[in-house]
């Protein structure tokens, strides 16, 4: 009996496992008699990326795709996996920071800026037992960010140079380790990081735990200009079906516009998606404080996105020099 039961529950999960890894465009019986395309939309599960909670929360996504178009979602703990997952063709398009965009595209990936999704929302804080109060306490000290050269690292490493201070990765003091921003307030207990320059909600939430802000949003390099996250989609996706990509811009300017125009809702969306995915229930009143330093918008300043792609190059992040003149695409756009 057990034996029957155990194989049961192995069969069930590797059907899960299977039916999640499958991104073919046909169904997944393999017999074509469910001949709906598949779409993947990508995107992580933090406040930066509400446009696509709301987008797969209200349909938007199957709306503007047609009933042919079966749409999928996967979620991703930072942006190398996600640009993994979108050069390999496990994902259509999606929602990421502009770093690992810019990084993967100076090294010949195929990507494609379509939209902006919000902008501000990164945070320098400091944990109560670090002993950092300013700028002046960070030498020697170990910061955290979700990924080396992600767009929060580039933005707080630009920062500290106007202070002659750098990390040990280009032969400062400061020691840098990466990790997930849910993990943080853990490890600021532990003694094993002293700060993080970490997105919304995660700022909000260390601060309400007792961490204090070193460099807020509108002091940080770029923190109000630069897109910190935005819609992508691949090149080749483009040529090959430019009708998918407007339909998936379509659903996301509806998903931003959603947010603008119902605040009160949006937030109580992404409380429910973040706590579905981290199994993290995040406070209203966290969701209200980190909104404040965040602006949603499916606006892209070009002139700002190269200024920081030619910081990630001064930072040692990207071998060359980076030339980003073809890497946004906003023909999609509502003008």
């Amino acid at each position: 009996m057990k034996k029957g039961i155990l194989f049961a529950l192995i069969s069930v999960l590797l059907v899960g496992v299977l039916a999640a890894c499958g991104t073919a465009n046909t169904g997944s019986n393999g017999s074509g008699s469910d001949s709906k395309k598949e779409v993947v939309i990508g995107y992580f599960p933090n406040i930066d990326h509400v446009p696509a909670m709301i987008a797969k929360e209200k349909g938007y996504f199957e709306e503007a795709l047609g009933e042919d178009v079966k749409v999928t979602y996967k979620t991703f703990p930072d942006g190398a996996a996600f640009m993994t997952a979108l050069k390999t063709g496990d994902i259509h398009a999606g929602l990421v920071g502009p770093g690992p965009v810019m990084n993967n595209y100076a090294n010949g990936a195929d990507v494609k800026i379509l939209a902006g999704a919000s902008s501000g929302g990164t945070v320098i804080v400091a944990s109560e037992k670090s002993g950092v109060q300013s700028i002046d306490d960070l030498t020697g000290k170990t910061f955290i960010t979700p990924g080396v050269g992600c767009t929060h690292d580039v933005q707080m490493e630009t920062f500290l140079q106007d202070f002659g201070i750098t990390s040990a990765r280009i032969g400062g003091t400061l020691k840098h380790v990466t990790g997930n921003p849910a993990q943080y307030g853990a490890m600021f207990e532990s003694g094993k990081v002293d700060l993080a320059a970490v997105p919304e909600p995660w700022a909000s939430m260390l601060v309400n735990d007792g961490a204090k802000v070193i460099v807020d949003t509108d002091e940080i390099s770029y923190g109000t200009t630069l897109p910190n996250t935005v819609l992508v989609t691949s090149g080749k996706l483009i040529e090959e079906d430019k009708e998918l990509v407007a339909a998936i811009v379509k659903a996301h300017e509806k998903g931003v516009n959603f947010i603008n125009e119902n605040r009160e809702e949006a937030r109580d969306i992404a409380i429910k998606a973040i706590k579905d995915i981290t199994d993290q229930e995040l406070d209203p009143a966290i969701v209200d404080s980190a909104w404040e330093r965040v602006t949603y918008t499916t606006e892209v300043n070009a002139e700002v996105v190269q200024e920081f792609a030619n910081s990630s190059f001064e930072l040692k992040f990207l071998k060359e020099k980076p030339e980003f003149s073809d890497l946004i695409d906003t023909q999609f756009l509502t003008k």
